[in-house]
C-alpha cells in the first residue's frame, strides 16, 4: 500500500497555462504507473477544466486557477477551482453543446469531456466565488478491481 500522497498547484488564469497544468499533473503521477489510456483520460480532464476557468471565470480581469492532486492506493482525486464569476445553472452548463459563449466558437462539450474520461465528477459553483470541478479515477491495479477488467 503506498502512502497517500499530494499536489497542490496554482497558476494565473491565461490560455498559455492549460498545457503546463497538463504536464504537472501527468508528471506527479507518473510514479504511480498509470496505463497510456489512464494518463491521456486525465490530462485531457484536467485541460477541459482548466481551459473552462480560463474562458468563463474571469470576464472582466485575469484570477487564480488551483489545482490539487490526491492519491492514496491508485485513487486519484483532482479538483480544478477558480474564484470567479461562478456559474448560475451547473445542470444546464453540463448538458452537452451547451455553451455560455456561443460567439466565441465553443462547442459546450466539456464537461460531458470531463465526465466521459474520469470515473466520477462533481461541480461546485457559488455565483460570484467561483466554481471548483472533482475529478476522481482510479489508475492501474484499482482500475482493474474496481471497473472489473
Amino acid at each position: 500500500m503506498k502512502e497517500e500522497n499530494q499536489m497542490i498547484l496554482k497558476f494565473k488564469a491565461l490560455s498559455e497555462n492549460e498545457g503546463f497544468a497538463r504536464i504537472c499533473v501527468s508528471a506527479f503521477l507518473a510514479s504511480y504507473n498509470p496505463t497510456i489510456d489512464e494518463l491521456g483520460d486525465i490530462k485531457t480532464a484536467v485541460s477541459e477544466a482548466v481551459t473552462n476557468c480560463v474562458v468563463h471565470a474571469y470576464p472582466n480581469q485575469k484570477g487564480d486557477i488551483t489545482i490539487n492532486v490526491n492519491v492514496l492506493n491508485n485513487q486519484v482525486y483532482i479538483s480544478v477551482e477558480d474564484y470567479g464569476c461562478g456559474i448560475e445553472d451547473v445542470d444546464k452548463a453540463k448538458q452537452p453543446f451547451y455553451t455560455s459563449k456561443p460567439d466565441k466558437e465553443r462547442s459546450g462539450m466539456g464537461f460531458t469531456v470531463m465526465e466521459g474520461f474520469m470515473d466520477k465528477v462533481n461541480i461546485i459553483s457559488i455565483l460570484g466565488q467561483g466554481t471548483k470541478v472533482e475529478m476522481y479515477k482510479y489508475i492501474g491495479e484499482c482500475a482493474k478491481v474496481a471497473f472489473g477488467g
